[in-house]
């Protein structure tokens, strides 16, 4: 039955890290409108940082994040001079040393800073904000370019989270996507981390890989798990050679089609389960005694440009080229050309270049959104309510919904809306028809499963 609505389904939607998402932020929100709304936020309102590193050594053909190759170290220091430059520059307009409760590092691969790099950074951030004991602080990582050395200065710098991309272990997949990365490299990182106290591990595994089979995919969870992950996100390779030219390198052919595909995510899933992790949301799963799980236990589960997250904090500053930051009015986004960013940096300027402003609907859409995302439902009433708007702003919404609910993806009942156990998969098409922007037969999304 899935298989026969995967069939059906097999649409593009967004991943939903935000409403509205990404692809309808405008020029209209520019470093003007950034720099009043920090100036407008209360003071005492708890911070999430994130870090946007833009840099890596060599080119992941799968990839599908902002990012340069660079040979040299000297454009990374460059690059982390500006960064401190922004940090000073957002801080001083809030006017006060606010609270970061949770500190995400993303690239690119911020594997490339050096370690003295990370105890300036560390410090300055401590200056400029209240990072307490009970922070979050965690860091993307490629087991490729990791040594000892860094993973002290991790720990130094008070990392407690480390999230290691490992995609897959088979030899043939990591060659088809130029990521060589034997299991004995990850695993050696792992160790090191537990070493030196860095307990939160997170795993990222892909499918839809070129090559993978549905039993080289259970293989691969198999060996991640022996690495003990306390979460594990399993994400769909989003093949979208359109829009990053490089995925060209990897050849059609070589991809699972869409009933593989399905296959995989399926199997991957189960096997998951059937070591002991919880699903959590579409595409992650925990540890039950992960603060992740347990958040999603007590219906505290957010989600966010990381993906699910126990983060509370109502803002989020983005630092770096291309970094998203969400704020109470709105999102705004950094420009991507490095060269942009380091002259408006450079002038004492943000360097905003696009976002959003948050409508009264907006908010509405993003929290039920968000509560389907996570909790897989959603009491429309209680947020109608709550925002202070009619049912009647949802009709479009019930309209789209119809043949979900008459194929068994969801159900309807007293402003209820619930997945059901064979819909879960399908959870993002569940929520697009809460999306007031979007055209879900649109290439700049990935496949909604």
């Amino acid at each position: 039955m899935k298989a026969d609505l995967a069939t059906k389904y097999d649409l593009r939607v967004p991943r939903y890290t935000s409403y509205p998402t990404a692809p309808h932020f405008t020029e209209a929100v520019d470093g003007t409108v950034y720099r009043r709304w920090l100036s407008e936020l209360s003071p005492g309102l708890d911070l999430s940082l994130y870090f946007h590193i833009p840099y890596c050594d060599t080119l992941c053909w799968f990839c599908g994040c902002y990012t340069k190759i660079v040979r040299r170290y000297e454009p990374v220091a460059r690059y982390l001079d500006i960064l401190l430059d922004e940090i000073d520059l957002v801080a001083d307009t809030l006017g006060k040393r606010s609270r970061a409760r949770h500190l995400h590092w993303g690239g690119g691969s911020p594997t490339l800073i050096k370690s003295a790099d990370w105890q300036r950074l560390s410090e300055r951030i401590h200056a400029r904000f209240d990072v307490g004991p009970d922070a979050e602080i965690a860091v993307e990582m490629d087991p490729r370019d990791t040594t000892r050395e860094y993973v002290e200065a991790l720990a130094l710098a008070g990392v407690n989270r480390a999230s290691i991309g490992v995609q897959d272990f088979h030899p043939e997949v990591q060659e088809a996507i130029n990521r060589i990365q034997p299991f004995d490299v990850t695993e050696r990182v792992v160790e090191w981390l537990r070493h030196q106290g860095i307990a939160g591990i997170n795993m990222d595994l892909m499918y839809g890989l070129p090559h993978q089979t549905t039993e080289r995919v259970v293989k691969m969870v198999d060996l991640a798990a022996r690495l003990k992950p306390d979460r594990v996100a399993l994400f769909g390779y989003a093949h979208v050679p359109w829009m990053k030219t490089h995925q060209k390198l990897i050849k059609d052919e070589t991809l699972p089609d869409f009933s593989e595909r399905w296959r995989q995510s399926e199997a991957a899933a189960d096997r998951l389960v059937e070591l002991g992790y919880l699903r959590i949301g579409f595409d992650h799963f925990a540890r039950p005694d992960d603060d992740l799980a347990v958040a999603h236990a007590e219906g505290r589960l957010h989600r966010n440009f990381q993906g699910y997250t126990t983060d509370t904090a109502p803002v989020l500053l983005g630092f770096g080229a291309s970094a998203i930051g969400s704020l109470p009015q709105g999102y705004v986004q950094n420009t991507q050309p490095l060269r942009t960013y380091r002259e408006a940096v450079t002038f004492a300027d943000f360097a905003t270049e696009r976002g959003v402003r948050l409508s009264d609907d907006d908010r509405l859409r993003r929290d039920i959104i968000e509560r389907l995302m996570c909790d897989m439902t959603v009491d429309l009433d209680a947020l109608c309510q709550a925002h202070g708007m009619a049912r009647d702003t949802l009709s479009d919404a019930m309209r789209r919904l119809e043949p979900l609910t008459e194929d068994g993806i969801a159900q309807v009942d007293d402003g209820r809306v619930t997945l059901t156990a064979e819909g879960r998969p399908f959870v993002r098409l569940v929520a697009a028809a809460f999306d007031a922007y979007v055209n879900k037969g649109e290439k700049r999304h990935s496949k909604a499963v």
